[in-house]
């Protein structure tokens, strides 16, 4: 049976303006995402992988090109509704964690369920779920200070996947740990991709993580190479 298609980006172009001219930093991408793939990007620095992971992700808009969720014209949506499906369908994870500081680890994972008008209670029940399954049981109530470097990426992941999402996508998130948390986390990214079916679209420099993926696509200049 063929391969259902998630996620479609067609001629994408995205540059920014630099003095008198512009800098081309995306130049006619495309890509097709299948359900439930993993696939990993690579590339230099400066070469448009994070550029291009933002506008996967709905974070950033191209000046050209379209991108297509199953059905949906992504780019054509109201950004009110945009926002509502990428914060039901998608979810991020950083190479810094961007956890909020005033709160606990459970009250940042439940933080894009209560966005999205999820009663407190139902919220609490699956951020709780998710912070055990990553080993976090213990820390619920502490605060991102009280908490290391690998705790505070596996809490980010789990805020993540708190919705529920289809697509998963990460850009660095082992590149600020060291070797240690940075194989438990790239273990932690595939054992949840079997156990929620999610699809996964990871940045990394990362070359043992990278080689991990069984679709790898590399950039340079703002395009594919081979």
């Amino acid at each position: 049976m063929a391969k259902k298609i998630l996620l479609s980006a067609s001629n994408i172009h995205k540059s920014y303006s630099q003095g008198i001219g512009e800098l081309q930093i995306l130049k006619g991408i495309n890509l097709q995402l299948y359900e439930g793939e993993a696939l990993g990007i690579v590339g230099t620095s400066g070469s448009g992988k994070s550029t291009l992971l933002q506008i996967l992700g709905t974070l950033d808009r191209p000046q050209a090109g379209e991108l297509i969720y199953e059905d949906k014209n992504l780019l054509a949506m109201p950004e009110e509704d945009l926002a509502s499906f990428r914060n039901e369908t998608m979810g991020f994870v950083f190479q810094f964690h961007h956890l909020m500081s005033e709160l606990t680890a459970l009250e940042n994972v439940m933080l894009p369920c209560r966005i999205g008008g999820v009663p407190k209670d139902e919220a609490e029940a699956q951020a709780h779920d998710l912070l055990n399954l990553l080993g976090l049981n213990e820390r619920l109530s502490h605060y991102p200070s009280q908490m290391s470097g690998g705790e505070l990426q596996r809490v980010a992941i789990a805020r993540a996947l708190v919705r529920k999402p289809k697509i998963l996508f990460a850009d660095e998130p082992t590149g600020n740990l060291d070797s240690t948390n940075s194989g438990k986390i790239q273990e932690i990214f595939f054992l949840l991709k079997e156990k929620f079916n999610l699809s996964l679209i990871v940045v990394t420099h990362d070359v043992s993580f990278a080689q991990r993926f069984p679709r790898l696509l590399r950039m340079k200049d703002g395009q594919w190479f081979s």
